[in-house]
């Protein structure tokens, strides 16, 4: 076996501390800089309390930007030289020769489109068997679901999958009676009942799609590798159809390549988890990763929500490395397809992670993971610190102008060298475009370094185009977010949870946002654009064109939510060659697959006309369907006399009045009981017509057998 171009254990102390010193240098020279120049702004400002204010917020936020700039500058300057310090170099040049392990590909679902989440981890499953290793893979739907419906669908769809692949053994099927603790807990069950089985476990969403060559180069790295704990890949975005989601999964495929390396750089085997899409060492996880309540009660304590994070940092905390693989190919994931959808998904991210401000405090931590949990942390909480220098700015424009009091009565350090106040200011925010924008630059800089060039983009012009058009769609959705990333860090704070919703992803044909749904959720927005904007004309009229982005974005949010979230507008930029990706251009097998499968897909249950209880209507009707959700519960070994009495009264509800009478819940506790299943079979068949509901025996009639 040749040897591995590279070794984690050969990565001195001092080294990775020299990585950290280069980036923390870049950080703290660019902010004391602009932070300087900012005060000489402030300092002779007449409400000097409040200077002190704004300049805090200034230098936090300012901060935050340039270590974005930081990991993207750093990351281009690696892959100009080509990146010898990444875990999959660990491999050796024949890697045939390493030899593979038992391990489990786990895909935790709840309520999705059962469809989508077959087609996926079929095309996954093939191209593992491509790969010639397939019998080193088990493979588990792990489900949460309470849709009775998706329930008795997605044990059908296992079913005929494992008839179809020859899977029986290797294919398996789970629903969760009690679902505590949601993902995390579907995860911690698995591990309980199976974990021991195997070696490792990689971890699915329901949307993810991974080749058959990457998990089996991950396995082999977790191989060659004996004190990693987890390797996360970067899965990209695909199959996006809004405008949206297209432009979504355009900024992550181009801009992603350079902060990944940049992540790489300084963080090394002190990596983070991204819950997704990653391999697992098993029995590091199960020793140390189980999680800890909070203190207090929801949001900010009792279960963690985002378990991730907290994750990552129990296995660091442990001893095992937290691996990146940067430049991980063959992993696939969907986005949101609107800009609604993208904001649901944030607010659940964002009470996850003010929850790890409890965690942050823990004792004996890695300081990597703590300064991870920081990280996530004021990815939220920075859209509140915008806000609100934002409005202190406003306020004190209208205060001067009110009062009549200069903004600079008399000249700071840099009028005594003949540098003008409004020159320093447009320094200042000069100075702040180039660490927005700069990342676009260099990555597009870096994708013309490529063999390919542009040519996966569509060519240098149509890049061009879409690297332009991306960043006006940016400027347009970042006060947006801003607002609604406010309003989550209040609501939090103030006590108010959230509810776990399924989500609707790039590639759904009902993910579109209607105009009714925009104003529900964006009127807001509208108001305190046109309120903002109003007082600006009326109270501090120059500020209003430095505040012209943000106005706009707020006031425009409706419409700009709207025309966004459609299909069409997707469509329409997808002909002109605008918001390309390589996996449109040039699909890898398995997205071709997935491709295939969905539009071939065809119901796993007969079709008797029941509209919306197709599937509880089915196993209570059809004995196939009966006989295999049947087999998939268990008995209970005994039950207070009460519930005796409550599943029998629900049972003749179904038959008298039809199912329509009961609430999903209702459904979902009888098809739990499989006394009540047995019975509501023999009684749909056995009972005379006179005594049961009229749709009954519609749905008798139109019933034929496989």
């Amino acid at each position: 076996m040749a040897p591995p171009d590279f070794n984690p254990e050969e990565v001195t102390p001092r080294q990775l501390t020299w990585s950290r010193v280069r980036v923390l240098s870049f950080v703290v020279v660019t902010t004391g800089v602009a932070g300087l120049l900012m005060a000489d702004l402030l300092w002779g400002m007449p409400l000097a309390g409040w200077a002190v204010v704004v300049w805090c917020l200034f230098v936090v936020l300012f901060a935050l930007i340039a270590f974005g700039f930081a990991q993207a500058w750093f990351g281009y300057r690696v892959r100009r030289r080509g990146d010898d310090q990444t875990i999959d170099q660990t491999l050796p040049v024949d890697e045939e020769s390493v030899p593979m392990a038992s391990t489990a590909i786990v895909m935790p679902i709840y309520n999705e489109d059962v469809r989508r989440v077959y087609a996926g981890l079929r095309a996954t499953f093939e191209s593992v068997q491509r790969t010639g290793q397939g019998g080193w893979f088990d493979f588990f739907i792990l489900s949460d679901s309470t849709d009775p419906n998706r329930w008795v669908e997605e044990e059908m769809q296992w079913v005929e999958l494992s008839r179809e692949l020859n899977a029986r053994g290797r294919l398996f099927y789970r629903r969760r009676r009690v679902h505590v603790n949601k993902k995390a807990g579907n995860i911690a069950d698995f591990c309980r009942r199976w974990g021991r089985r195997y070696r490792y476990f990689v971890v699915l969403d329901a949307d993810s799609v991974m080749s058959g060559d990457t998990l089996v180069r991950l396995v082999r790295m977790m191989e060659v590798n004996p004190k990693a704990g987890l390797i996360q890949t970067a899965p990209q975005l695909v199959r996006g159809e809004t405008l949206f989601a297209r432009v979504l999964q355009f900024a992550a495929r181009l801009y992603g390549p350079i902060f990944r390396e940049g992540l790489n750089y300084w963080q090394q085997g002190e990596g983070n988890y991204w819950g997704h899409n990653a391999i697992i060492r098993t029995a590091p996880f199960m020793a140390h990763c189980a999680l800890p309540g909070l203190p207090g009660r929801e949001p900010l304590g009792g279960r963690i929500l985002s378990h991730d994070f907290v994750e990552a940092a129990l296995l660091r905390k442990a001893g095992w490395a937290v691996w990146l693989w940067p430049g991980a190919t063959g992993t696939y994931e969907e986005g949101p397809a609107n800009v609604i959808d993208y904001a649901k998904r944030d607010r659940r991210w964002c009470q996850g992670n003010l929850q790890h401000f409890w965690i942050l405090i823990a004792r004996k931590l890695h300081g990597v993971s703590r300064v991870h949990l920081t990280l996530g942390i004021m990815a939220y909480s920075s859209s509140l610190l915008w806000l609100l220098s934002l409005v202190l700015g406003t306020l004190l424009a209208i205060g001067f102008n009110f009062t009549g009091l200069s903004w600079l009565p008399m000249p700071g350090l840099a009028g005594a060298v003949g540098v003008g106040h409004k020159l320093q200011m447009g320094l200042l925010a000069g100075f702040t475009m180039v660490l927005l924008f700069g990342p676009k630059v260099l990555a597009v800089l870096d994708q013309l370094r490529q063999p390919e060039g542009a040519k996966p983009y569509g060519g240098k012009r149509a890049l061009v185009k879409s690297v332009l058009m991306e960043t006006l769609f940016s400027v347009l959705l970042a006060p947006v977010l801003m607002l609604f990333h406010s309003h989550f860090v209040v609501a939090i704070m103030m006590g108010r949870g959230v509810q776990w919703v399924t989500q609707r992803r790039g590639g759904d044909e009902d993910a579109t946002t209607d105009w009714s749904e925009a104003r529900s959720v964006l009127a807001g927005h509208t108001c305190t654009g046109l309120i903002w904007l109003g007082l600006l004309i009326w109270l501090a009229p120059t500020l209003m064109w430095w505040m012209a982005p943000l106005l706009i974005g707020l006031i425009g949010s409706i419409p700009f939510a709207v025309c966004s979230g459609r299909i069409g507008w997707g469509q329409a930029a997808f002909r002109r060659g605008w918001f390309l990706i390589p996996e449109e251009t040039n699909p890898p097998s398995e997205l071709r697959d997935l491709k295939r499968l969905i539009a071939h897909e065809h119901p796993a249950i007969p079709q008797v006309g029941a509209g919306a209880d197709e599937g509880f209507v089915c196993v209570l009707l059809d004995p196939y369907v009966n006989a295999v959700h049947r087999c998939l519960l268990r008995e209970r070994k005994s039950r207070a006399p009460l519930f005796h009495g409550y599943f029998a009264r629900l049972r003749e509800r179904v038959l008298t009045e039809g199912p329509q009478s009961l609430s999903a819940r209702e459904k979902a506790a009888l098809l739990a009981d499989a006394t009540s299943v047995d019975e509501l079979h023999l009684a749909v068949w056995l009972r005379q017509p006179a005594g049961m509901a009229a749709c009954w025996r519609q749905w008798l009639g139109a019933w034929s057998p496989a």
